[in-house]
Order: C-alpha cells, then structure tokens, then sequence
C-alpha cells in the first residue's frame, strides 16, 4: 500500500516537477544565443539589416495590477539591448534607427490563442534618421516581403514609452531639414500649468507682431465651455522637453516644446499631453492640449494660436490658400477627427486681430475628396478699410515687403501690379460666409457694412454676392474669378442704389442739407492676373448717376480722388458747388474707356467731359468743357484738357477760341440716346424736393435749336 501511494506520489509530482524545470530552463537560459536568428528573421521582414549587438536577457515578475491568472502566472520582460537598423541604400546615413535599450513586457496566457500582448514598449535613447528624397523614396518605408496568407498571430501593442533621444528629419519632397531633442525634465509639470503658461507666451508673440490692440483681444476673451481644452487630462502631466531646429523650404525653422512620458496607441481614455511654440521665418505656431490614441489616428484636442505678418505665409505649412493681409493674430480651439481615408478639422470660436480690425468665427477643414474643403463663418465688429488693401495688391510697397512679396508697385502706376496667386487657388475648395457690422476708411468716410459668401471651387473664385450697406443704401455685386486658366478671367455685375451723399460725407458741412443720392450699375468682363491687367483688358459698361449734391477740391482729396480734386480746382477754385445732377455713361473695350455721356449740372454751369481713359497704360485723354450760364463765372469761359497719367495728371486750359457763355444748350441736345440708358437710374425719392436729375436728364433728352446770336449771345430754344 505504501509502495502504490509513492508511486502516485511520484506519478503526480511528475508534471509540477517538469514544469518547474521549464521554468528553471527559461530563467537561467543564455537568451543571446538565440540573437542571430533573431536578427535573420527581423531583417528578413523588415527588409534591411536588424542587429541586437548588446545582450539579450529576460527576467520574470508577476503582474500585481492583473487580475485572475494573469496575476498569478510570471510575465517575461525582454531586455535588447543596444539595437541599430540600417538604412535604405540610396539614404545619406548608414543608420535608420539605433538604441541603446529596447524593453518590453509580455502577457504569456495570451500567447495561447496566439495574441502577442505587449501592456508597454520602453524605447532607451533612440537616434533615428528620417530622410525623404526628391523622388518620394523615403526611408521609413519598409519593404515587406509579400505574403500569401494571413499571420496566425496578432500583435497587440498598447503603449509606448521612451526617453531621451534625438530625430533628424531631411525631407528634400516637402524641403523639410530638422533636428529634434528630446530631454526629461527635471520634474514633471502639470497639465494646466503648461496650458497657462503657453496661452501667456502666445499671447505676448501676439503683441509683438500684430500690435497690443492684439495681445488685449487675446487676453480678454471669455472663454465657453465648450472651448476648454484637455478637461479630461487634468491630471496629465508633462514630463519631457524637446527642442527643433532646421528649416521649412528654405525658411529657418525654430520650436520647443513639452510632452507626455507613454503614448497609449488604442487608449482614448489615456490622453497623450502636446505642447508646442514653433517659429517658421515670421509666422508663429503655438498648440497646447492633447492627442488620443495615435494607433488609429484618433483624434486632436488643442487650443490653437497663430500670427504673422500675412495669412498667405500659412500657405506651404497648413495647405491652405489664405488671402495676403496685414499682421495678424488669433487664438482658438482645435478639434480634429483623424483617419486615413479623410480627416476633418474644425477650428471653434476663434477670436484675433488683423491689421486693425477685429476678426471671429468659426472654420473647418475635410479632407479625403478631390481637394480639401475650408468652410465656415468669419466676422467682424470693425474692419479697417485699409486692412483689405493686401487683398488685392493695394498695400505700399514697404507692407508688400512686411509680408514678404517681392512684386513692389512701380512708382508711375496707381493700379496694382502684384499678381494674384491663382495657382494655389486649385489646392482646395471653400464656402465661407464673411461679415462687417461696419468699415471704417479713416474718419471722414465711414460704410456701414459688408457681407459676402465666397465660393471656391476647382480654381473658381466667386463672390456671390459682395454687398456694402453705404451711407443709407446698398452695393450689390458679384464677382467671378476663373484662376484655373493661365490668365484669369473675371466678371462684375455691381447695382448701387440710394447712397445718400449727406451719410457718404458725414464731416462736409456742405452736404448737411443735401437730399441727394448716388445710384449706379456696372457690368464688366476682363481677363489678367492683377486688377491693373483687369481693368487693363475690361469690356463692358459704367453707369452713375448722382443729384442734388455739392462739390469741392477739398472734398475729392479726402475721397483720394486726385484727378478730379485737380480739376474742380481749376474750374471752382476751392469754393463748395452746388451740384443739381451728374451722370456718366461709360464704355469700356480691352480697358479704354470712354465717355458717351459725362455731364454735370451745378447752378453756375453745365460742365461736359469727353474723351478717354485707358487703364491698360493709365493715360488720361479727357476734355472738360464748362458752358456758363448767363455771366456769372467768367472763369468757365474756356475748357480743360486732361491729360498724363492716374499718378501724375495733366490739368490745363486749352488754346483757341472761347466758348459761347450759353453754349450748354447746344451741347445738353447731343446727349439723348446716352441720357436714355440713365434713366432707369433716376431712383424715385421719398424725399422733398424731388430727384432733380429726373428733370435734367429729361431736358437733355429734348432736341434743341440754336438760333442766332442775340447782342452777343447765342439763344437755344426747346421745342
């Protein structure tokens, strides 16, 4: 009986016994002897040379925080250490990638069901070279070798961790160089704390390049709820720096930064903490917030600044195409939906400062379509009109330097020269609303609102519509911009109606009392990269119409209306004049336009304007004849010539004969098929007196005949 029970005995202890040298084996096994397979294998698979050159240990350690049999079976740690990966053979350095220490721990229940589950991989002081050639090849591009059937096995790697290390990144594709450190700190730092410090440091950049009007509308923003970045990394904490330095195509690049210890790759509960303060030549990038599970792209949490001195300079660094402006600064929040077939940003409730104007809104970004698409609300409480000068290349040649253009305006041109940047135009699509409660042009000239939709598609550019709410009325437009084609081609259709010149003027004493309106259409089409070959190649017509108004020099200068202010000067001097109507009917052909009717009536005169403008070479060719009625400004006696340039006009007093002192009756009869396309015009006023253009234009449309001179005077009667 006792022999049989040591035979049980022994029969039983047989597995234990077996399992427990297993064990002894594995612990006190020599695991570098198996390095040269290792090696084999990985450098077959990954398709360039892999090699453990340091030793290769496992130690084994149970799992406290497991719970059921993983807490009770030993988990291996693998230790590698002092590992390099070769490069590809076309790269500039022999290595891709070398450690000094590769850890990581194993789930051995898993391995069962044949799961490879690694709770975390610890990187020691990885030196990795990232390089892109011109041709695309880049070298963190492995060259797998084809397989025929899937693994059995499944990798799950749930987290990252590393150390210090150093990655150099040349990427001749993008022009990217860079060199990035990575050191620990000394002591970790909280989330909100960087939060803090980075919407200081941001806010301050601001200041310096867009002003301290800038840096107040930062800091004095109340921020939603909504907009309150990392609420659940509140207890995430920094614990490494990094530094960057290099440049982006061409451009010095600097930045620093701060960042998490672990990169949980498929925990979105377990954010990984970003911060970041790059420079690229003048623009400013600052991000502080987080990132989720970075295996399947997952998604972005940050707060959000930018400044510079242009928008456009955003161009090669975001991808998108942005209008050339003044300084600006702006500071929002960035939520962003990651994954590999489109992505989708959005931009909330953004507030910043361009030039001197206020800007807010909201934008987003998707990709994974032909082209991205950029859309959204933009708006403003008071936009300077000088701030849209850079829109369209009307800035001065020392703003144009500020923000980087090199196409300066010759200083014999008014119109602008600098081309429009068609060609980023076909990079992505947009639907933005943009509006201004008002717009201010110095402080004489103030107009009322703006509002536009603007719709960008395939290299189409279209305002549909633009409209200002001016002095009482309205301007209505739309402009279309046809970038895809090597010179572009435009269309404006533009309706002003009822602009009340009393609110036009609101500083002229003189128009105070004026019933007076402006009412005018335009129709045009051109061709041309700026609006100097715009308007230098336009087909179409102009019409204006304006009644019961005053004029003076002073006045045009404010308006910055040089020819005209040279002109009413000679006539008037510098002395207010009434103005009963004025009408132009202007016809445009490959950019010269010219006078079909050009006439104003003022109690003193009627004064007529014939000839010509040109804007493909801005000369001037106008004649001005004022007919005096009765005798009362003998100084109306002889007409003007206008000749020379938009920047440097001609104005003066034609040689020859005087004119009849009441010869305006003559030449009012001339004008009545022009006055005829004017007439819808003449807006029907709510207003006492009537619209006196009514009756002025219905004069002219009346045939006249001259009779003869009457004791020096000629004498014009209507039939």
């Amino acid at each position: 009986m006792k022999r049989s029970r040591r035979v049980l005995f022994w029969m039983a202890s047989v597995p234990f016994m077996t399992l427990a040298a297993a064990f002894v084996v594995i612990a006190t096994y020599d695991w570098s002897r198996i390095k040269p397979g290792i090696n084999e294998k990985v450098s077959q698979a990954i398709g360039r040379p892999f090699a453990i050159q340091g030793d290769l240990t496992v130690a084994w350690r149970r799992e406290p925080n497991e719970g059921g049999l993983n807490a009770l079976v030993p988990w291996p740690e693998f230790v590698a250490k002092d590992i390099r990966i070769a490069n590809t053979g076309w790269a500039k350095q022999p290595q891709f990638a070398q450690l000094d220490a590769v850890r990581f721990r194993l789930a051995p229940l898993p391995l069962l069901s044949h799961r490879l589950v690694i709770p975390s991989l610890q990187l020691e002081h990885p030196v990795i070279d990232l390089e892109r050639d011109a041709q695309g090849r880049a070298s963190w591009d492995f060259a797998m070798p084809p397989s025929s059937e899937p693994s059995a096995w499944q990798l799950d790697l749930q987290a990252i961790g590393f150390d210090r290390g150093v990655i150099e990144l040349d990427d001749a594709a993008s022009k990217v160089k860079l060199k990035i450190t990575v050191e620990p700190l000394q002591q970790a730092i909280p989330f909100d704390q960087i939060m803090a410090q980075q919407a200081t440091d941001a806010r301050e950049q601001a200041g310096r390049t867009a002003g301290s009007s800038a840096k107040k509308v930062l800091a004095n923003a109340k921020e939603k709820d909504e907009d309150k970045v990392g609420t659940p990394a509140s207890a995430t904490t920094y614990l490494f720096a990094w530094q960057a330095d290099g440049s982006y195509e061409g451009t010095p690049l600097k930045g620093s930064g701060k960042t998490g210890g672990v990169i949980a790759l498929q925990q979105d509960d377990r954010p990984f903490p970003v911060q970041a303060d790059v420079h690229i030549g003048d623009s400013h990038i600052a991000l502080a917030g987080t990132l989720t599970d970075p295996m399947h792209l997952g998604a972005l949490d940050l707060k959000l600044w930018f400044s510079g001195t242009s928008m456009a300079k955003l161009y090669p660094i975001t991808g998108l195409t942005l209008p050339d402006t003044p300084p600006y600064a702006t500071e929002g929040h960035l939520k962003a939906e990651l994954h590999r077939s489109g992505s989708h940003y959005s931009y909330r409730n953004f507030r910043g400062r361009v030039g001197g104007s206020d800007l807010a809104g909201s934008l987003e970004v998707s990709t994974g379509g032909a082209r991205p698409k950029l859309s959204g609300t933009a708006r403003s409480q008071l936009l300077q009109f000088a701030d849209l000068a850079p829109l369209i290349g009307a800035d001065t040649n020392a703003e144009k330097q500020q923000r980087g253009d090199t196409t300066l305006q010759p200083p014999d041109k008014v119109l602008p020269v600098e081309p429009f940047r068609t060609e980023r135009w076909k990079s992505m699509d947009a639907d933005v609303t943009f509006s201004s409660a008002r717009i201010v042009r110095g402080k004489d000239l103030p107009i009322d609102s703006l509002t536009t939709h603007l719709v960008m598609e395939d290299g189409v550019l279209r305002l549909e519509p633009l409209g200002f709410g001016l002095a009482g009325g309205t301007v209505n437009s739309t402009i279309q911009l046809d970038g895809s084609q090597a010179a572009m081609r435009g269309s404006l259709k533009l309706h002003a109606r009822r602009l009340k010149l009393k609110q036009l003027f609101p500083t002229f004493e003189a128009m105070n009392t004026s019933f007076g309106e402006i009412n005018g259409d335009a129709a045009l089409t051109a061709h041309g990269n700026s609006v100097a070959a715009l308007l230098g190649s336009a087909n179409g017509e102009l019409k204006l119409l304006m009644n019961d108004g005053a004029i003076s020099k002073t006045l045009l200068e404010t308006a910055g209306l040089n020819v005209g202010n040279i002109v009413i000067g000679k006539l008037f001097g510098d002395k207010v004049v009434k103005i009963n109507c004025a009408a132009s009917d202007l016809a445009a052909s490959n950019g010269l336009f010219s006078a079909r009717l050009f006439v104003f009536d003022t109690e003193d005169a009627v004064v007529d304007i014939d000839g010509t403008l040109n804007f493909a070479s801005e000369q001037l060719n106008l004649d001005v004849k004022p007919h005096t009625k009765g005798f009362r400004v003998f100084s109306l006696r002889s007409p003007l010539y206008v000749k020379g340039t938009l920047k440097h006009p001609d104005v003066g007093v034609q040689t020859g004969p005087l004119l009849l002192r009441s010869g305006g009756a003559v030449a009012l009869g001339v004008f009545a098929a022009p006055v005829a396309a004017l007439l819808p015009l003449v807006a029907t006023s709510h207003q006492e007196p009537p619209n006196t253009c009514q009756t002025v234009l219905e004069q002219m449309r009346v045939p006249v005949k001259v009779v003869a001179p009457v004791k020096g005077k000629a004498v014009a009667l209507r039939k």
